[in-house]
């Protein structure tokens, strides 16, 4: 049985997942809306991330006997000044969510809940590459000072990414 301070916490975790998941939302919208479909593609496949993995703490609480505490999620900011603030916005969350993540490994070790740090240890790898990969869009877009030219070829090729994984059911384990 999972402890009632884990299971809270976790719980708080599940709605920052989802309200990355609308804050990435919202960033595609923006996108398409300046008509960068391959940047806005790329926010796409983040909200799905986003969503695997607030599934994933939602289906390890219930493992563990829990139950989810669900409150609301706030509203995204709609509108960034350039695609480059846009990106940096997204290092700055993905930078906080690495604090909320490290923060539940600390609770899980104060707890001397060994399942659920263990579990978490693949949110800390995750975090590291979330904030690798976002680092170096940030890195070209910084690069590109504003290049229109420049900016095509980098819309082009984030559009090209594929997701790495299919939905999870909520309430399905594999």
């Amino acid at each position: 049985m999972i402890k009632k301070v884990v299971e809270e916490a976790l719980s708080e975790q599940i709605n920052a997942e989802l309200y990355s998941a609308y804050f990435y939302m919202s960033m595609g919208n923006y996108l398409n809306s300046i008509d960068l479909k391959g940047l806005a593609a790329w926010m796409s496949i983040q909200v799905q991330e986003e969503l695997m993995h607030a599934s994933k703490f939602y289906n390890y609480i219930h493992e563990r006997g829990g139950k989810i505490s669900v409150k609301a999620i706030k509203a995204p900011p709609t509108d960034w000044d350039s695609p480059l603030a846009l990106f940096e916005a997204t290092l700055a969350h993905e930078e906080k969510v690495t604090g909320l993540i490290n923060n539940l490994v600390d609770i899980a070790i104060a707890e001397k809940d060994h399942a659920t740090n263990n579990f978490l240890q693949w949110f800390v790898s995750e975090q590291v590459e979330e904030e690798s990969n976002v680092s170096d869009i940030v890195s070209k877009l910084r690069l590109i000072k504003g290049d229109s030219h420049a900016l095509f070829m980098i819309d082009k090729e984030l559009g090209q990414r594929v997701p790495l994984f299919t939905m999870p059911v909520q309430g399905v384990t594999n």
